[in-house]
């Protein structure tokens, strides 16, 4: 007992020591300035103008109540519940009333749209009709307009339809009346005016008069959208998206790729066309998660993808479309079409590059040219799978590249490495990946923040003749991957930052890079942390998004060696950096990281700059590396501009604790 306790003792004072020693050490490297150098004269290797991009999946709401400005949830009665999102008016239970009725009819010669809602109008009761919740209700905005619109005919009597805002205590905020005419089917609009900002507002429809109305796709958008486009997308939200300045747009995902069936998998073609004609599908994500299920949670594909080609020329991005392989997913049913049936499934990627590439005289692009897009979208890439795993994946997608390299030999096919970054399951992948020989890579990582630290020189030795990495889908877990209580901390943001040194250092093997997943909704998630989050009214950048905003915007042409005591600065003491110039702008780039809780002194020396120059320094950092931003607070963590003077190719930088800098100075 006396050799334990006195052993148990020195093992607690070697502690202590070891731990004022270490503390020692640190503080006398938080006093060192350290010392980087960069030469100029000597670009290393060429950065792709794809480098860092775009992940979009409709997750946390990020398309239908997001993205996608339709302010009505289950417009056309399609939700496997038809009512769902619908309340009746006066009172829940007017649907049984029988001299005022509400009925769902199903029309079996409408297979994309089979259900519209009929009216049976007996008096001149004014207060009868429905109210649509909206998505956490609506975003409506004082002074704005809203197309109120739905497609309606008259079957007998004279019914009108008067649509009405109202906020929750019932205050009416905007409304403007339409009557139906005639017993064809027909569109009708109206403009609503609204007199009051309100983040939850309803729509209510009420139907006036005495007879009987069919009527389906009740809509209500914004006419303030991006591009001023009708029944396009949110404005505020594409904006944020603009500013990353993205080289690529990966859509739509992401596990909605796969499904969690066959039969829910994403199939392109049913998004395409005209919007009413587009058939309804329960999102993957509906009750994926037992902490946040979303019973309510479908994809009415108005967001579809002529909408994301179309954003992508928006933003000057590459587009890249994923598409699913006969694998739903493997977390899921991993059900699995046989190799002898998978025909459908690769000529739906035919299919899809004539759709976007093809001319005006091929089936496809004609119906790209008829939705007002006759130019092509000069698609170049295009993915198979998300991230399937095993031999069954491998086998697929060898048969799709053979049909593609076939027919389009110039597109760039990406693959992937299943759902983690190593292990045995991705060295599984690696093998058979070194014998495909696909020319992308998809490689995914929802790491620890101090993985994402460590692994700042995955690709440092890195095999150079093997394929090129496409970074497609990380993040940092503040908890753990999946957890709801992970946050997009500062600490999360300044290690992803640490990573990107890497990735960039290393741009002759990392070709495409994205954050994900990109959307959230504040009270609708489902995944988090996320880049951008949103509620009805706004939306706001988190510290991530900083991040990756000041690489995406400051990405340079060529990479630069930066140097401390000759070696690349990978994590010593904190510090991590990365270098590049701009041949466009003839500009010179250099992105330094300080992961430590406490200051850092910079010396560079500019090797190649012998002249005083001029240049612009951006910082984001904080004190609390645990501080993220809130829809209360969005600028917590916000990056700040300042300018810089180097003098005889020297510059002196001070490093905050938790910080990231990206210095600019033109040649």
């Amino acid at each position: 007992m006396i050799k334990k306790t006195i052993t148990y003792s020195l093992i607690c004072l070697f502690s202590i020591c070891l731990l004022a020693c270490s503390n020692a050490d640190s503080s006398s490297s938080e006093a060192e300035a350290a010392d980087l150098v960069v030469d100029i004269n000597n670009p290393i290797h060429e950065i792709q103008p794809t480098m860092y991009g775009i992940f979009f999946e409709d997750i946390n709401f990020a398309a239908d109540g997001g993205l996608y400005a339709e302010l009505v949830k289950n417009r056309s009665f399609e939700f496997d519940a038809p009512w769902m999102g619908w309340k009746h008016l006066p009172e829940a239970e007017t649907r049984f009333n029988t001299v005022n009725e509400l009925t769902i009819v199903r029309d079996a010669n409408n297979p994309q749209n089979p259900r519209f809602v009929r009216v049976d109008k007996g008096d001149e009761t004014p207060e009868f009709g429905l109210e649509n919740e909206g998505f956490d209700g609506m975003g409506i905005k004082n002074g704005e307009k809203y197309d109120f619109s739905f497609v309606a005919r008259q079957n007998k009597g004279n019914v009108t339809v008067k649509a009405t805002l109202v906020d929750t205590t019932g205050n009416i905020i905007g409304s403007a009346n339409t009557a139906v005419n005639g017993n064809d089917w027909k569109a009708y609009e109206v403009v609503i005016t609204a007199t009051a900002t309100f983040g939850a507002a309803k729509l209510q429809v009420n139907f006036e008069g005495i007879g009987q109305i069919d009527i389906d796709q009740i809509s209500l958008f914004p006419q303030d959208t991006w591009k001023g486009r009708k029944k396009g997308l949110r404005k505020d939200m594409v904006q944020l998206l603009a500013e990353l300045n993205p080289g690529f747009i990966r859509f739509p995902g992401g596990c909605i790729v796969e499904g969690r069936t066959l039969d829910q998998r994403y199939q392109w073609k049913k998004t395409v066309g005209p919007v009413d004609e587009r058939e309804t599908l329960i999102n993957r994500w509906n009750t994926e998660f037992a902490h946040r299920p979303a019973p309510d949670y479908f994809q009415s594909f108005g967001l579809g993808f002529f909408e994301y080609f179309q954003l992508s020329e928006d933003l000057g991005a590459e587009p890249l479309p994923i598409l699913s392989c006969g694998l739903a997913c493997q977390f899921n049913t991993s059900e699995t079409v046989p190799m002898d049936q998978l025909d459908p499934y690769i000529d739906d990627a035919l299919d899809l590059i004539e759709f976007a590439n093809g001319s005006v005289n091929t089936k496809w692009g004609k119906i790209r040219a008829s939705m007002g897009h006759p130019e092509p979208f000069n698609l170049k890439y295009i993915g198979v799978g998300n991230e399937q795993w095993g031999q069954e994946y491998f086998e697929r997608y060898e048969a799709f590249a053979k049909a593609i390299y076939a027919k389009y030999p110039d597109m760039n096919i990406v693959s992937g490495t299943g759902p983690f970054s190593d292990g045995e399951m991705f060295e599984k992948a690696i093998k058979e990946l070194e014998r495909i020989k696909p020319e992308l890579v998809d490689e995914h990582y929802y790491r620890t923040p101090d993985w994402f630290r460590e692994n700042a020189t995955r690709y440092d030795n890195y095999d150079r003749e093997r394929f090129k990495i496409f970074a497609g889908e990380y993040a940092a877990q503040s908890v753990q991957t999946a957890s709801p209580e992970n946050r997009n901390t500062l600490e999360c943001a300044i290690s992803e930052a640490a990573f990107m040194t890497g990735l960039e250092r290393n741009a002759d093997v990392v070709y495409m890079t994205s954050y994900a997943p990109l959307f959230a909704h504040v009270n609708r998630w489902q995944w988090t942390p996320d880049l951008i989050w949103f509620d009805n009214l706004t939306a706001y950048g988190t510290a991530n998004y900083y991040v990756q905003k000041m690489y995406g915007t400051n990405p340079g042409t060529h990479t630069l060696s930066i140097k401390r005591e000759g070696e690349n600065v990978t994590g010593r003491d904190g510090l991590y950096a990365t270098a590049a110039i701009d041949k466009n702008s003839n500009e010179l780039i250099i992105k330094v990281v300080n992961t430590l809780g406490s200051k850092r002194e910079i010396s560079l020396s500019l090797n190649g700059l012998s002249k005083a120059v001029e240049g612009t320094m951006t910082s984001l950092h904080g004190d609390d590396a645990g501080v993220f931003n809130t829809i209360e607070e969005p600028a917590k963590i916000t990056p700040s501009e300042s300018n810089v003077m180097a003098e005889n190719g020297k510059l002196n930088l001070q490093m905050p604790a938790n910080s990231f800098k990206v210095v600019r100075l033109k040649l």
